[in-house]
């Protein structure tokens, strides 16, 4: 039997098939009698090069800072709605920490050492690590999100896909644009952005934003803002174009978000009675800082070659009081944490372009290091913790590392006109990665470590884990594809490519109860298959981008986490799984008059576990547990349905009002089914109405978010003992906003 939601889906699929072909006949006349608008093509730089959107075999969503105006959005976390089978989002128990899912494939464990599945670029410069990496859009021409392995282009971690953060240029003329917005939870942006020339080749320009707002709930033990916000951020950026053929930029950011910790929501007795509500003890400190600096020059040596140079620094630290995992004002289970990083990469590329053939080679290199700490607090002393198990002290675990990354590729990407409708497409990256671990596990008679400020606290017998490894991992992952042009404005592909995950160290292991931590695990594989179609129908008036693909993904990095009674929060990572994916998506756009282009996305996936092996609680023994379990923050449906309408109000400006409507298929927050912390199905619904002034120079948007106030988990933890404070909890996404925003532009 059909659910409510997936009639919805139907139906909001009907309607846009139905408004699409009824619209048909008269797009038909129209065109025999002038010349039809059509819908602009959409330039990305998918295969690091400038191409249009319905000529490049990879499927990818781009959305311009344009549509991102009219539909409301502040960060980058968007991408969840406007992008079919994507999961992107705030991680569990932080404020700017980004979870990414593309396709089934990512990682949620954000723990230094661990590698995220889908990369994440500004410009052109990887981002290691997903601190900080929920970023405020400013200062943007647009976003891309590559799905499916792009290991060829983009290298690290690429595996489930790749998001692009894609700056603007500076201008040749002198500008600046002032924004400033007031909303819901007394919700205050400032934005200033600009640029001006200082000579006819040298420019300079930047932008600096300042975000607060009030929290959704409260500490309840503490009396502070809870979900609230304050970040500032900025970036300062100097180009210089000494003559047509050399560009040269140097460009920084940094951002600081002071937003208060982020506790969860009990779902066990006792409650609060708001889901944004906690009675947290252990603190409301929190801080995240990133910041940036690279340097890129291009160099157009003829027709044919460009020299491209990217070399660039990052760093970033997290500290504050950490997460109260029981969400109470005793210390049942809570997490005080550190985390710091750095990176510095470098890449060549080398462009070429030719009548009939045109590619990319080049060589990256990334010398990053990452570490953190963290305590386990069992701090309640509890007498009896299940029968015959008796813990008469409070007790910390400590646990802290350092993870050092060396990395080396080569790539190369060829594609060649075999005629003037066919196209072939090889390339291929070797990848090789070193990773050095020094990590120490410890447990302690007290409330918190001395790491943590409890010079008191009493060793308990020797370290749980200590000791230092390093381990290697090569991989060559290839890419090949072929395109055939139907007609000039359709295009046909098909394509296999392997995506490749770094193997590494669980930063959690346990070496006392599982010994085989100190070996580490080993890379993940991708092996994609994919046919598209994408281009535009009748006059360009409806525009489409459609996939089915297939992914065989083997050597899954899985963590599962078990209490040890009395004492132990253990941790095991392992090669556990291998699984097959099955997906299919669809975005399209129709043109039903010049003032009316609704937009449609959907995805469908259908991932199963073929092989998932780990430890059997009941039985204590490694066993194939495949059949109970699936794959965590992977809804089956994905949805999306916008209905821009404009409205030319001749001197008086233009108006655009923009409804909007997001499904999302029920989501595991791990691969056991948990039935009291998994999300099910859910609608959001959004609306923004846009005003402009005829001459563009001012803009005044009201924006409704979340206009239901559903309430929907984005993540939680799951300790249900008695021990841990029957510790599960629950975040949640937003409440229902609205925001009324005025920009001037100079």
């Amino acid at each position: 039997m059909r659910t409510t939601g997936q009639l919805r889906l139907a139906l909001m699929t009907s309607v846009f098939i139905t408004a699409s072909l009824c619209a048909a006949p008269s797009f038909a006349q129209q065109a025999e009698t002038e010349q039809a608008s059509s819908i602009d093509d959409i330039v990305v730089t998918a295969r690091r090069r400038e191409e249009s959107l319905k000529d490049v075999p990879v499927a990818v969503t781009a959305v311009s800072a344009e549509r991102l105006e009219q539909t409301g959005a502040a960060d980058i976390t968007t991408l969840q709605q406007q992008t079919p089978n994507a999961t992107v989002q705030i991680a569990r128990g932080t404020n700017s920490t980004l979870t990414s899912f593309i396709r089934g494939v990512g990682q949620q464990d954000p723990l230094w050492g661990f590698e995220p599945g889908v990369g994440l670029y500004v410009d052109d410069v990887y981002v290691a690590r997903p601190q900080g990496a929920v970023l405020d859009i400013f200062d943007i021409e647009r976003l891309e999100v590559l799905r499916g392995p792009q290991g060829t282009f983009y290298g690290r971690n690429t595996i489930g896909g790749a998001i692009k953060y894609v700056t603007k240029r500076l201008g040749q003329d002198p500008e600046l644009t002032l924004k400033g917005a007031y909303g819901s939870y007394n919700q205050v942006d400032l934005i200033a952005s600009g640029s001006t020339p200082l000579t006819d080749t040298l420019r300079i320009g930047g932008a600096v934003a300042r975000y607060t707002r009030d929290g959704y709930g409260t500490n309840l033990t503490t009396g502070a803002e809870h979900y609230n916000k304050d970040v500032t951020a900025g970036r300062l950026s100097v180009e210089w174009t000494p003559t047509d053929d050399l560009f040269f930029r140097l460009a920084g950011d940094m951002t600081e978000d002071e937003s208060n910790a982020r506790h969860g929501y009990r779902l066990k007795a006792p409650m609060t009675d708001g889901i944004y509500d906690t009675r947290a003890g252990i603190g409301d400190e929190g801080y995240v800082r990133t910041r940036g600096l690279s340097f890129t020059g291009e160099w157009n040596v003829n027709d044919a070659v460009t020299l491209k140079s990217v070399t660039a620094w990052r760093d970033g630290d997290t500290k504050g009081d950490g997460i109260d995992f029981d969400g109470l004002p005793e210390p049942y289970l809570d997490i005080p944490g550190y985390y710091a990083d750095s990176q510095f990469t470098q890449e060549f590329q080398l462009l070429f372009q030719g009548e009939r053939w045109q590619g990319v080679a080049g060589v990256f290199y990334m010398d990053a290091s990452a570490e953190g700490a963290f305590d386990t607090v069992l701090g309640k002393n509890v007498s009896q913790v299940s029968p015959g198990v008796f813990v008469p002290f409070p007790v910390t675990t400590y646990t802290g590392g350092k993870v050092d990354t060396e990395s080396f590729a080569v790539f190369a990407d060829f594609s060649y006109d075999l005629t003037d409708q066919l196209s072939l497409s090889v390339g291929g990256r070797w990848t090789r990665d070193k990773k050095s671990v020094d990590q120490l596990r410890q447990n302690y008679m007290g409330v918190k470590s001395p790491f943590f400020g409890n010079s008191t606290a009493v060793p308990l017998g020797a370290p749980l884990t200590d000791y230092t490894n390093s381990d290697t991992y090569s991989e060559f992952t290839p890419r090949i594809s072929a395109s055939y042009k139907f007609t000039p404005q359709l295009t046909g592909y098909a394509s296999y490519g392997r995506g490749f995950k770094s193997g590494g160290f669980d930063m959690r292991g346990d070496a006392k109860l599982y010994p085989d931590t100190v070996k580490g695990y080993q890379p993940e594989l991708v092996d994609t298959y994919e046919i598209g179609l994408k281009g535009s129908l009748l006059d360009r008036r409806i525009n489409f981008a459609t996939a089915l693909f297939k992914s065989d993904y083997t050597d899954q990095q899985i963590t599962s986490q078990f209490f040890i009674p009395p004492d132990s929060v253990v941790s095991f990572v392992d090669n556990a799984g291998s699984s097959e994916i099955w997906g299919w998506e669809l975005e399209a756009s129709a043109r039903v008059t010049d003032n009316f282009i609704p937009r449609l996305t959907l995805g469908y996936l259908d991932a199963k576990f073929n092989d998932f092996v780990t430890f059997n609680r009941a039985t204590g023994l490694r066993e194939n547990m495949a059949d109970k379990r699936d794959f965590q923050n992977t809804p089956d449906w994905t949805a999306n349905i916008a209905l821009p309408y404009s409205l030319d109000l001749g001197d008086r400006g233009s108006l655009i009002f923009t409804p909007m409507a997001s499904y999302r298929g029920a989501t595991q927050m791990f691969e056991e089914a948990i039935p009291l912390l998994d999300q099910g199905s859910y609608w959001l619904y959004d609306a923004t109405l846009m005003w402009t002034a005829p001459d563009a120079r001012y803009r005044v948007s009201l924006a409704g978010r979340n206009l239901s106030d559903e309430r929907y988990r984005a993540g939680g933890y799951n300790f249900p003992l008695p021990v841990t404070g029957d510790s599960v909890i629950g975040f949640y996404g937003a409440p229902r906003t609205v925001t009324l925003s005025v920009t001037a532009n100079f």
